[in-house]
């Protein structure tokens, strides 16, 4: 209660807090003294607390009556302030409000008192103020007007004050709208708006704090405050109509700082920075070359490069010499080669013994009876009879194996391999010393891609290579025919599409085939044919339904009807397309040609079933093997055992250095190990029809051979 009456005092009086807070415990002091000495005395009112609260005085004062503490009050503020309204513009531009507060003393005798000033209680409160630029381009110069009327309460020194300052915001306002703001961009508004917005809220907030930092302000100052609120309020300005002139102040300072910054163009100097950079571009870190002096003496350098004799006489020019480029593969010139051995004397009596016996042996060879399987233990133990020794292992060719064949004499044993340099080899593994028994022939220019007995005259051995011809090796005749000659194409593989061996079928790098007869005269073909596939590496014909045959692609295996082949628009008649990349070698079984079996570069051999040849030949077994061999190793190649036709024999990566043997349903049957004797990978292996004896090549000419 005693708080609340200070307070409607001080509203209705128009002064301070503190000083209707004086002014009431006075008054009550007085009321207290003035009644009859048997009324009971009610208790003192509360001492007030805060800024405002001044120290209880002593009773024995008599209390002075209103009109007096009145005069008083309005006495002492006049001593206590400056001159006039210099001293009130002061102190509304100070960020600091001052809060006078007086202490009276009291005399018994009333109508004596006289009030002065005894202590002066300077109490402040710092407010921070944020000066952010901020923009008025969005307000019309018109609006900004003049007040119609000022408050009378004022004096004449405060109007003038207060027109000199409605005026100086007014030319500031004429500042901050000019051409140059106008240019500014609208990013830059948006940024200094946002910015000013961010002050308002902070100086509601300042605005909006807890009593005990409220500043207390004098009611002159209050009073004052209040016309220039009222006077600087114009009506174009709606949103700042009703601001504090702190405020007001504020805003002043951010439109003189929003014009200084727009003074400074600082958009046009980021442009013209920007404008710099692009220009400094880096330099190269390219090494400059070093100028050649045209007349100064360069390095040292031989007088026989310069072609200068000791004295400094040039020497004649040298004749020039024309250099042939020799072709590191020449071509074999057409026609027969004579039989001549590259590693044997022209007049070795061995030599000739050889062709002769070969050429005997081959007319006395047994007929090939229909025998039926043994069974797989029968196999396993004449496979485990197989042995490999220092005798049976030898280097044949200068090259890497890339074919092998045995004759099927069953009285002695000779293999015959061809090689990526073009030789054929023959072996001949009765002749002791072994290297007595070795014969190195050069009948072409590139590699020998197949190797083939005849199967109608043993004595003949054929031989395909990649140079694009075909040739008969003839021992009885000991030359060289050839069969067929193209050097426009690359050939790949062959195979006899009859049983006297007259009829061939020739597969070519590029996708396409020839069909050639040996009882026309000539080296030419009968039929070019052309396929659906991109290259073929392999051909083999059925041994029963020789009218079928197989080819390898790069990435398919197709199944063809010879006798329905034409020169162009030929489709497979069956097409296996199982093969996810390039696929090696695809080989019938060869006695019935009940089963296919193919090697493919994804690591798998796979075995299909074509006991009937019809619209689709389907997967049997699947088998897991490595099959990359790299780059400087031949690619392996899987083939049946005409002894045992469910048995496939491949070479493997595997250490110690193998030949493996599965069967048909992908169970393993054997390994062929050699120990020192076998050290390196046999990527082509070949078998005897009728004995057990394997012959495997490596990648430097060298043949190891296992029998029993």
């Amino acid at each position: 209660m005693f708080v609340y009456e200070s307070a409607h005092i001080a509203r209705r009086g128009g002064f301070s807090l503190g000083e209707a807070q004086v002014f009431f415990k006075v008054r009550y002091r007085h009321q207290q003294r003035q009644k009859p000495p048997g009324s009971k005395r009610p208790p003192s009112p509360p001492e007030p607390r805060g800024r405002g609260a001044l120290p209880r005085p002593s009773h024995h004062h008599s209390s002075p009556p209103l009109a007096a503490v009145l005069a008083g009050r309005r006495q002492g503020l006049r001593c206590g302030k400056m001159s006039g309204s210099r001293a009130e513009a002061e102190q509304k531009g100070d960020s600091r409000q001052r809060l006078q507060v007086n202490e009276y003393k009291e005399n018994q005798n009333i109508a004596d008192i006289s009030l002065r000033p005894v202590q002066t209680t300077v109490l402040g409160v710092t407010a921070k103020v944020c000066l952010v630029p901020f923009s008025l381009s969005n307000y019309n110069t018109g609006q900004l007007k003049r007040p119609k009327s000022l408050l009378d309460k004022n004096s004449n020194s405060e109007v003038t004050c207060k027109k000199s300052k409605k005026a100086e915001i007014k030319r500031s306002c004429r500042r901050i709208l000019t051409p140059k703001m106008e240019a500014t961009s609208s990013k830059e508004e948006s940024t200094l708006q946002k910015s000013s917005l961010d002050v308002h809220a902070e100086s509601n907030k300042w605005q909006y704090k807890s009593p005990s930092d409220t500043v207390v302000l004098s009611p002159d100052t209050e009073s004052s405050q209040e016309g220039d609120s009222d006077e600087d309020t114009t009506p174009g300005l709606d949103d700042f109509s009703e601001l504090s002139p702190y405020e007001r102040k504020r805003l002043k300072n951010i439109s003189e700082n929003a014009s200084f910054f727009a003074s400074l163009q600082l958009s046009e100097s980021a442009a013209r920075l920007r404008e710099m950079i692009k220009k400094r571009q880096p330099p190269e870190s390219k090494r400059k070359k070093p100028k050649k002096k045209e007349n100064g003496t360069g390095c040292r350098r031989s007088m026989r490069l310069l072609r200068v004799d000791p004295s400094g006489v040039p020497l004649p020019a040298a004749p020039t010499q024309t250099v042939l480029e020799v072709d590191e593969n020449p071509l074999i010139p057409p026609g027969p080669l004579e039989m001549t051995p590259e590693n044997q004397d022209d007049d070795n009596a061995l030599f000739k013994g050889f062709l002769q016996t070969w050429a005997e042996m081959s007319k006395t060879r047994s007929k090939n009876t229909e025998k039926e399987l043994s069974s797989i233990k029968s196999y396993k133990v004449n496979l485990n009879g197989m042995v490999i020794s220092e005798d049976t292992v030898c280097k044949v060719t200068r090259g890497s194996v890339s074919s092998m064949a045995i004759h099927p004499s069953e009285m002695r044993t000779l293999v015959a391999v061809g090689a990526k340099s073009g030789q054929v080899g023959l072996w001949d593994l009765t002749h002791q010393p072994k290297e007595d028994g070795v014969y190195l022939f050069q009948p072409h220019s590139q590699p020998v891609g197949c190797l083939y007995f005849s199967p109608a005259n043993a004595a003949h051995l054929l031989s395909l290579s990649y140079d694009g011809t075909l040739r008969c090796g003839d021992f009885s005749r000991a030359v060289f025919e050839e069969v067929y000659r193209d050097e426009t194409r690359s050939f790949s593989s062959f195979d006899f599409l009859t049983e006297d061996a007259s009829t061939l079928i020739v597969g070519h790098w590029d996708g396409s085939m020839s069909l050639v007869d040996r009882r026309t005269p000539g080296t030419s073909c009968e039929k070019l044919i052309k396929t659906s596939l991109s290259k073929i590496r392999t051909v083999h014909v059925h041994p029963v339904q020789r009218q079928y045959f197989i080819t390898a692609g790069l990435r398919d295996i197709h199944v063809y009807d010879a006798r329905c082949l034409n020169l162009s628009g030929n489709q497979p008649l069956i097409s296996l397309t199982e093969h996810t990349k390039s696929i090696a070698s695809a080989y019938f079984s060869p006695l019935t040609g009940n089963r296919v079996v193919t090697t493919c570069a994804d690591c798998k051999l796979r075995i299909f079933d074509s006991s009937c040849i019809s619209s689709k030949i389907p997967l049997l077994t699947t088998i897991r093997h490595n099959t990359i061999t790299g780059r400087w190793l031949t690619r392996f190649q899987a083939v049946w055992d005409p002894k045992q036709e469910d048995c496939i024999i491949v070479g493997s990566m595997a250490q110690p250095r193998r030949v493996e043997v599965f069967h048909e349903t992908g169970k393993w049957v054997h390994s062929f190990l050699g120990g020192e004797c076998l050290a390196s990978v046999c990527s082509i292996n070949a078998v005897h029809p009728t004995r057990y004896i394997l012959a495997g090549g490596n990648s430097s000419g060298r043949v190891h051979v296992f029998m029993n």
